[in-house]
């Protein structure tokens, strides 16, 4: 065992696993030589291969033996936190291991290039301060999944590192519940479908994602979508996405020729909409400014009890204003 007390090694850094440290973990390990650090962040230092065993490079699980010589390249420092932000949060529910919160449309979920401040994260740690998971590295406190910034709905936040890793695994094992309403072109046919599509990212746009098969950034990617209203020329859509891709919904909608109302990146339409658009007997009111997509419902089992838990989300104001107007000045189609 090497003394752990002096958190200021050079590197780079080289020792030799002894006899007590046997059949460690590897991220375990560089816990105790680098308690400076997360574990999160030294995972993140294996993964980019900034740590070698026996010169070779490791998965994180990789369960040391007696001699082997572990190196370590660099590690870099942290970044700071989220700035602690007295944004209002609507929550849902609350106990002792976790929150769900009804993130508005607008509001990105944790700290990024050009999103600095006005996060879901700078809210959360105003809020709830260090009573948040550190599973997610410091720039993500208790964040264990995210909606994109102009999707608005239910997330879960946990609020200690074992309920972050069972939070995770239930995403991870696809047991969680996932339902999304939201307003698309054109009206399906059928009452229900599902499409099944692999997901990759897109050969020419960097930000966007798209069908690929038989591409290496590709994944498998299951929506089921349910019809719950149509209109002359749009419906508003339940769907059910069993996977959880990268943009998956907007994705697979737009591909099956329904995409998203406003959705920028996808709808290929405009970014806004007014009353005037969607009815004959509207005016130009702008009523959604960001893709009509709400995560309406989320089903989990609480980590602790194994209990389940299910939150909803009503919808938010933009949304309803658009199914109002389109309620009043459409034709229902049934």
């Amino acid at each position: 065992m090497i003394d752990s007390s002096d958190e200021s090694r050079a590197f780079p850094f080289a020792a030799a696993v002894d006899a007590t440290d046997a059949g460690k973990r590897l991220d375990a390990w560089l816990v105790a030589q680098f308690p400076q650090f997360s574990r999160s962040h030294l995972q993140r230092a294996i993964d980019a291969g900034l740590v070698l065993v026996g010169g070779e490079r490791r998965k994180t699980a990789y369960k040391l033996l007696v001699g082997e010589v572990v190196e370590v390249q660099s590690i870099d420092a942290p970044r700071p936190g989220p700035t602690p932000q007295a944004i209002p949060l609507s929550i849902l529910y609350e106990d002792d291991d976790l929150v769900a919160v009804d993130k508005p449309a607008g509001m990105v979920v944790h700290p990024a290039k050009g999103h600095w401040e006005g996060t879901l994260a700078s809210a959360l740690a105003h809020h709830f301060g260090s009573q948040l998971s550190s599973t997610g590295g410091p720039t993500r406190p208790g964040i264990v999944h995210r909606l994109d910034r102009d999707t608005s709905g239910v997330l879960v936040v946990a609020k200690h590192d074992q309920a972050h890793d069972r939070l995770a695994a239930q995403f991870k094992d696809r047991t969680v519940e996932k339902e999304y309403w939201c307003i698309v072109h054109n009206v399906p046919d059928r009452d229900a479908d599902v499409i099944d599509a692999p997901i990759g990212a897109h050969p020419h746009q960097r930000e966007r994602m798209a069908i690929r098969a038989d591409h290496t950034t590709s994944r498998p990617a299951l929506t089921k979508y349910e019809v719950i209203e149509r209109f002359t020329r749009f419906a508003l859509v339940r769907a059910l996405p069993k996977t959880g891709r990268t943009h998956q919904i907007r994705v697979h909608l737009t591909y099956a020729g329904y995409p998203i109302l406003c959705d920028r990146l996808y709808g290929a339409r405009a970014a806004q909409v007014t009353a005037r658009e969607l009815s004959s007997t509207g005016d130009d009111t702008v009523l959604l400014t960001r893709q009509a997509l709400h995560a309406h419902r989320l089903k989990i089992t609480q980590p602790r009890t194994g209990e389940p838990l299910e939150f909803k989300a009503p919808l938010p104001p933009d949304m309803l204003a658009v199914i109002h107007c389109l309620r009043a000045g459409n034709r229902a189609v049934r």
